[in-house]
């Protein structure tokens, strides 16, 4: 079963207040943009994965980070969660069309820097 609600806007017509507090988007944008929400949805963005393939592709990430994000990504609609009813349960993750939406400019900033950045200040490379 898939779970996640899409952010919508109770009135058409009228933009959300974004610099406001209680603005619906601002809780989506600090989750978009936490340290670890950018690298999931770049994560998610080609392929589902199941968490144990997604903390392994995110180096740095603790278990409890990962889930409190994914949590919190679920919860704005931005990835889904899919649960199989096996021993033990197999969850997997994927991005929302939402998601993609979000994730493809931030993709496009990370090749921005990568390329912008001086070979001096590129990690090295393994293999």
């Amino acid at each position: 079963m898939k779970e996640g609600a899409q952010l919508t806007q109770a009135e058409a017509n009228k933009p959300y207040e974004v610099f406001h507090t209680d603005c619906p988007a601002r809780d989506v944008v600090d989750h978009v943009t936490s340290r670890w929400g950018i690298w999931v949805l770049i994560s998610l963005r080609n392929s589902n994965l199941r968490f144990f393939e997604l903390r392994d592709s995110i180096q740095g990430i603790s278990e409890k980070m990962l889930a409190q994000t994914l949590r919190a990504l679920v919860q704005d609609g931005l990835v889904w969660r899919e649960v199989e009813p096996t021993t033990p349960p197999q969850v997997t993750y994927g991005v929302t069309e939402f998601g993609q939406d979000i994730a493809e400019p931030l993709k496009d900033l990370f090749d921005r820097i990568t390329r912008r950045l001086p070979p001096d200040q590129r990690p090295p490379r393994n293999g």
